[in-house]
């Protein structure tokens, strides 16, 4: 690879943007073409087979075919989702085909009738599950002689192995999928060392590219060649350089270039003898070699007996070992010794087939097709083992052998052959919580349906969620079909699992309400005392703090999870076992400078949420305040007591009171001049204020560093971003006066846009812009001025009088940024857009506007998938209560690259006040009477030699050792539900149990401390 490269972009295609938004912003446009050019075959659809398929179907590619011609059986159905009992007989792939044409229109599904080479080498990529080792190699030796991916999967129980093989040469564009490294420039030297303005880390490293832009004194540094990098610290790296580049002056930007990779497989026979592994679980890292033995070792059994050993079967475990102990000596290369107590537990859990095993390969696999098809992401190179033996109950209390683990004839067979009967029923009468029904609660619902959860007669699941269904959710929310939209989501979700297994019928209570405080008079008392554990599936932190609170106090486990792109977590969170949830934060987001935001910007996401805050004002506050200003009485003499921009609020109103339009016309003059103003005269305030070779106070010039200079935009037509910011603009002002909206076409803009009378830029003396973030926030803390201000009364004078415009007003906008028709992203992409241009940024779509603009999460079905399989593996330890919490896992995973890791939950801390210990999570102290002030404060002092000095309820102090010892007197013999109404002037829900106060004590030496939360019983 040469140290200066140049890369080709793709050409343009069609892509629903509506139906992969939230896959795009992970893969990007390119992958996405590649993905739609390829054909994908799939071999095998048993529950493994068909969760890949799902997977794949979503994601979007050419054509996807299926081979699977093997007739139904009973026992497919445990992890099978889209067969049911009444296909028992027919053949497999022409029933999953189907169900499979549903999830998306764009993916042609079809069954092929062999799986010879004419057939192999129509595909791009293809995946076989449960085929013999001789059918693997065959099909292997096509794919790898004609550059065609091959993957083939396995489950058996608890234990998983994948192999891939993408060829000789497998090129990879992109590895990680992250955005590009950049930073600003503070010097360059004769060395071609680069180092960072500010001490910014570049984050980069040794054989990454980067390209350079505005560099001054080196204009060959600016044409666009990627140049390697040596590192040379986390402020400065390297590259090559020679006196032809001239001498550095000052500026210039970085920006990392991603570079292609070349990665060579071998075929499956050569891997077979020399195994190469990716590591999923380093506290294993001595298994994968014991299971390569393993699979083939039942493999080798399957061939001679015709079948894979019996569930706990000594006899087969022993001869399935013995196989085994042949390979292991014939491949002394791969394992030095057997771990036979390990290698039984593979084969005594052959035949079993476990709903959480298949989603996290089913998600594993179906991105590495997507790699495979797309050349974005890097592959598993070459094996991938995997086991859960964690995740086994109790054989105290659920004995595992041949009698307990035997097939019964049910659809759970594949189940109760890894964790037997007593254990399966256990599952049947649980009674669980799942909060939302989005990507992460559809996948969870599925896995549960298979596993049978709650089917039992005192079995019961709860949903809720009060979102309803958009386009964009179907493309990984996969139990949505096209004719849902609109519906709600607990709901259609409920249907479709009770459809997949009908035992459901009758055990899902699907519900719209939000949890939270609101609702505590739904989800009361007995809902949350009711249940065995809760599941989050959430996209805000808040809604998850807020559900980890109840799981606290009413002690319940939590199963936590989350995505981003192609990375996941899980969270386990254990009564007086594990911290909590709200025990660990993320760290806050880093909010844009003032200062850059309003005059300095340097980044496009600057712009953009400048525009953001532009569409916000125009159409959001400025229409707000002038509601209120119409609606409340005195509002002028009193709301804006409260407000510190008491003049910017007073001169929205009169503007849009005042100088309100009356035809589109109006809005299109509108639009144009705020186009002058804040492309053109701001600009060149902002010039005037700062001249283009002003100096700082030490002689350095202004403009530098992450400083640019900008310049004022002469308005054009047929720049697409300054007529969009004039359509935009002008229909949304139409909109909140309630105008109609006309088909204008671009003539008609013309002609009301050549009737403009512009005014000339002058130059405002005394204006203050702040050139840093303290100036800037010292003017904000200027803005509250007196109310009684002259120009401010001046203002409030111009307003007219609100009766005079009885039952006037206007309509706020509530943005939506996934409706392509309502103007909202249009504007805002052509505003940062434009403000781009000012200052050389480089510009960006509507798709990447939106993504910021909108905090759109990136997601993709595979993730969900693998996810939700992993809380499933957990939610078997907590179903068993184990209470060793070396035995929980907490799972962080990037399919990207790929990293799968494990981690021990953190365990909770204990405390001590007096002669007890506590868990500062989890325990609480419950008073089971309404008792008075006075009997609290003495059983504290009487039992624990604790003085109480604040006691409070929610944001009330009910007692404090400084208030006035009167104050105090009268509080004493009150019963503190009593209290509570006193202080807080307010009547205590009826749906409350109990009374939950917060304590403040010191001992007898007068020092402070802790004790847990303090539950005083309600009886209303």
């Amino acid at each position: 690879m040469s140290d200066n490269m140049q890369i080709d972009s793709p050409s343009p295609q069609e892509i629903d943007e509506g139906l992969y938004s939230r896959q795009l912003y992970v893969l990007g446009k390119e992958a996405m073409l590649k993905m739609q050019n390829a054909n994908v075959l799939i071999i095998g659809l048993n529950g493994l087979g068909i969760e890949i398929a799902k997977n794949i179907a979503l994601a979007g590619v050419k054509s996807l075919s299926l081979y699977d011609p093997h007739p139904v059986e009973l026992r497919d159905l445990s992890t099978q989702f889209f067969l049911s009992e009444a296909d028992d007989g027919k053949p497999t792939d022409q029933v999953s085909a189907v169900k499979l044409r549903e999830l998306n229109a764009y993916v042609p599904i079809s069954v092929v009738e062999n799986i010879n080479e004419e057939t192999l080498l129509k595909f791009k990529c293809i995946v076989s599950t449960n085929v013999t080792l001789e059918e693997q190699v065959r099909i292997n030796q096509i794919t790898h002689a004609n550059d065609i991916g091959y993957i083939n999967a396995d489950i058996r129980g608890l234990f998983g192995q994948i192999f891939v093989d993408f060829g000789d040469k497998f090129t990879i564009v992109d590895q990680t999928g992250e955005e590009p490294l950049s930073g600003i420039i503070s010097d360059i030297d004769k060395d071609g060392t680069v180092t960072m303005l500010d001490d910014s880390r570049h984050g980069l490293e040794d054989g990454d590219f980067v390209k350079f832009t505005e560099v001054e004194g080196m204009p060959k540094l600016n044409d666009g060649n990627p140049h390697k990098v040596e590192v040379l610290g986390p402020y400065a790296f390297k590259i090559k350089l020679d006196e032809s580049f001239g001498t550095y002056k000052k500026g210039g930007q970085y920006t990392q270039v991603k570079v292609p990779k070349d990665l060579k497989f071998e075929p499956l026979l050569e891997q077979l003898k020399n195994p190469e592994y990716l590591i999923s679980d380093f506290a294993k890292f001595d298994k994968p070699p014991q299971l390569h033995i393993g699979f083939q070792a039942l493999h080798a059994f399957k061939t001679k007996r015709g079948r894979l050993p019996a569930p706990y079967h000594l006899e087969d475990a022993n001869e399935a070992f013995r196989y085994a102990q042949e390979l292991a000596t014939q491949n002394k290369n791969i394992v030095e010794e057997l771990d036979e107590k390990y290698l039984k537990e593979l084969f005594y859990q052959a035949q079993g087939d476990i709903p959480g095993v298949v989603a996290f390969f089913g998600g594993l696999i179906a991105q590495e097709v997507l790699k495979c098809c797309s050349s974005k992401f890097t592959p598993i190179k070459q094996w991938l083992y995997f086991d859960s033996l964690e995740s086994l109950p109790s054989e105290k209390e659920f004995p595992r052998n041949a009698e307990n683990n035997k097939p019964i004839g049910s659809r759970y067979d594949g189940q109760i052959a890894v964790f037997g009967k007593t254990f399966q029923d256990k599952i049947f009468d649980l009674k669980v919580f799942l909060v939302g029904a989005g990507a992460i609660g559809c996948e969870m619902l599925k896995n549960w349906a298979m596993m049978g959860l709650g089917s039992g007669p005192n079995g019961k699941i709860f949903i809720t969620d009060n979102d309803s269904i958009e386009k964009s959710n179907l493309n990984r929310q996969f139990l949505f079909r096209p004719k849902d939209v609109g519906k709600n989501k607990s709901d259609v979700a409920a249907s479709a699992v009770q459809a997949m297994n009908p035992a459901l019928k009758g055990k899902i209570d699907s519900r719209l309400d939000k949890v939270g405080p609101d609702s505590e008079n739904i989800f009361d008392d007995g809902f949350w005392k009711n249940l065995d554990f809760v599941t989050n599936a959430l996209d805000n932190v808040e809604a998850r703090e807020y559900v980890d609170r109840r799981c606290i106090f009413y002690k319940k486990p939590l199963l936590e999870s989350g995505t981003l792109g192609t990375k996941g977590n899980t969270q386990v969170v254990i009564p007086n076992l594990t911290e909590s949830y709200s025990s660990s934060h993320d760290p806050p987001e880093k909010s844009i400078p003032l200062c850059t935001l309003r005059s300095f910007p340097s980044k496009i996401d600057h712009t953009i949420a400048w525009a953001k805050s532009l569409f916000q004002g125009f159409y959001v506050e400025a229409p707000e305040s002038v509601n209120l200003y119409l609606s409340q009485p005195n509002f002028v003499e009193q709301s804006l007591k409260q407000n510190p921009d008491k003049k910017g609020t007073l001169e929205n109103i009169s503007k849009y009171l005042n100088e309100r339009p009356y035809t589109f016309d109006d809005c299109i003059k509108w639009a144009r001049l705020e186009f002058e103003n804040k492309f053109n005269h701001d600009i060149k305030q902002l010039l005037y204020n700062f001249p283009a070779d002003a100096k700082t106070s030490t002689g350095e010039p202004f403009w530098s560093g992450p400083k640019r200079a900008p310049t004022p935009l002469k308005f054009d037509i047929n720049n697409k971003d300054h007529f969009d910011f004039i359509v935009g603009g002008a229909n949304l002002l139409a909109f909140i006066y309630g105008l109609k909206e006309p088909s204008a076409t671009v003539e008609d803009y013309k002609k009301v846009l050549d009737n403009i009378t512009i005014p000339e830029f002058k130059p405002k003396t005394g204006v203050a812009i702040a050139a840093t973030e303290a100036e800037a926030e010292e003017q904000a803390n200027q803005l509250s001025g007196s109310f009684d201000d002259e120009e401010v009364r001046k203002i409030a004078a111009s307003l007219p009088e609100p009766s005079t415009l009885a039952g006037y007003r206007l309509t706020p906008i509530e943005f939506e940024k996934d409706d392509d028709t309502n103007h909202h992203i249009e504007f805002i992409t052509a505003a940062s857009n434009c403000r781009a241009l000012n200052y050389g940024i480089e510009t960006a779509d509507a798709s990447k506007t939106k993504f910021i603009a909108g905090k759109i999460i990136p997601a993709i079905a595979t993730t969900t998938a693998l996810v939700t399989g992993l809380v499933c593996l957990e939610l078997y330890k907590v179903v068993d209560e184990k209470d060793d919490i070396e035995q929980y896992k907490n799972g962080f995973i990037n399919l990207a690259l790929p990293f799968i890791g494990f981690s021990e939950p953190i365990k909770s801390v204990k405390g001590k006040y007096g002669k007890k210990e506590f868990d500062t999570v989890w325990d609480q102290i419950v008073i089971e009477d309404d008792i008075t002030l006075q009997q609290l404060l003495d059983k504290f002092q009487k039992e624990d030699g604790l003085e109480i000095s604040i006691l409070s309820y929610d944001v009330v102090v009910l007692y404090a050792s400084f208030f006035p010892a009167k104050k105090n007197q009268e509080r004493l013999g009150k019963p503190i539900s009593e209290l509570i109404k006193m202080v807080s002037k307010k009547e205590i829900p009826s749906h409350l149990k109990y009374l939950v106060l917060q304590a403040c004590c010191e001992d007898e030496d007068g020092e402070d401390v802790d004790i847990p939360p303090i539950s005083v019983k309600y009886n209303p």
